[in-house]
């Protein structure tokens, strides 16, 4: 009994068993106190009649989205509304990040520069962008497409059949089916069949100590998979082309300027913050890595892409990763220009339904579940970057 007693004190008093002890009681707490209200909230409604749960999401939505990724008509039921409003969510915030990373990269880097009237710009581009709330460039970008293009009557040609107008812009598309779906999947399994190879190589002229030609079998595995899918499934490469009628622009893909005013929004606004993160994690690298580099003949591009921006990385990454959440976050402010996002469209079905806090509870929980899953793809890959020690 004794050697018992012994033994569950040890075990109280080790670090790590508290730890966990300590989080399953925190989430122990949480989750019965979430259950506590969600009952407590769903007998109050009871008594007032209020319909409560999910079972709208099967209902006809009745409402017509403007803008769509994938197939909607309003006899669709809200819970397909709703994921409309997911996808177009996720679709202009990656976008987003793709240009504000981009953006922010050069224009962080173009803070450093020793050219006086760059760095200039650069600095000026940084202070308008990050001091202004971005609902108002919202608003600024969507009055500058709505009011200075010209009408559809009128748009600019600016590529052949690429039309620029009040409407958005019209650009060539491709007539997209399941057979495109299937070679997208096959080029992304190639993707990844690549990277192992490739890491298989690596790891077998480690240990042996013989050189591999590497490319050939990394072309393959990146290569095979696309053209297998692609004779097996044979998609069609038929594009539409926008054309010029009297008063409207028929075929093609059509970016309205809801769309286009949001990204651009987030785009520079988010470029902003992302060039001081490059501009910091640049100037933490010690300047003997500069000194070294020249030493070996590097130019100062090169010194930068091989030597300084590896580096630097380990500090740009973790604030980079809350940049990207903010900017998936302010993609909410679409509602302000009428662009159909997750937001918009799940107060348009709480306008119906009466259901206020079933609609709140799903753009939460979407917003929780992408604001994590973009945690943990960086955590990842900040991991991959960080220096090891020896």
């Amino acid at each position: 009994m004794r050697l018992d007693a012994s033994s569950g004190t040890r075990l109280l008093y080790d670090l790590r068993v508290r730890a966990i002890i300590y989080q399953v009681v925190a989430v122990a707490s949480v989750v019965f106190l979430g259950l506590y209200l969600f009952s407590n909230v769903s007998q109050k409604l009871a008594e007032q009649n209020i319909a409560t749960g999910f079972n709208f999401l099967s209902r006809e939505a009745g409402f017509v989205i403007s803008q769509t990724l994938i197939d909607y008509k309003p006899s669709d039921t809200y819970g397909r509304a709703i994921l409309v409003g997911i996808t177009n969510t996720i679709w202009v915030s990656a976008w987003g990040v793709v240009f504000a990373t981009v953006i922010g990269f050069f224009v962080g880097i173009a803070r450093l520069s020793s050219n006086p009237l760059l760095a200039l710009l650069a600095f000026l581009y940084v202070e308008a962008l990050r001091n202004v709330p971005l609902l108002l460039y919202l608003f600024l970008w969507y009055a500058l497409i709505v009011t200075s293009l010209p009408s559809v009557r009128d748009a600019w040609e600016l590529l052949p059949h690429v039309f620029l107008s009040n409407s958005g812009l019209t650009v060539p598309s491709l007539n997209w089916s399941s057979a495109h779906t299937a070679a997208l999947a096959a080029l992304l399994l190639g993707g990844i069949l690549a990277v192992f190879v490739r890491r298989r190589i690596v790891a077998e002229r480690v240990r042996t100590g013989r050189e591999r030609v590497t490319w050939p079998l990394v072309a393959v595995a990146l290569l095979a998979p696309s053209l297998l899918a692609i004779l097996l499934f044979q998609p069609d490469l038929a594009f539409s082309l926008p054309e010029k009628g009297r008063f409207r622009l028929t075929g093609g893909a059509q970016l309205k300027p809801e769309f286009v005013a949001l990204l651009v929004g987030l785009a520079l606004s988010a470029s902003a913050g992302i060039a001081e993160i490059v501009r910091s994690g640049i100037l933490s690298v010690r300047k003997g890595q500069w000194e070294a580099a020249r030493a070996l003949g590097l130019s100062d591009g090169r010194t930068m892409r091989l030597v300084v921006i590896p580096q630097a990385l380990r500090v740009i990454i973790p604030p980079l990763t809350s940049s990207y959440l903010s900017l998936f976050k302010n993609s909410s402010l679409a509602i302000a220009i009428g662009y159909p996002d997750l937001v918009m469209v799940s107060n348009t079905t709480m306008n119906q339904t009466g259901q206020a806090i079933e609609g709140i509870a799903i753009f939460m929980l979407v917003y929780l579940g992408l604001s994590i899953t973009i945690s943990v793809f960086m955590n990842w890959y900040n991991s991959r970057v960080a220096l090891k020690e020896r």
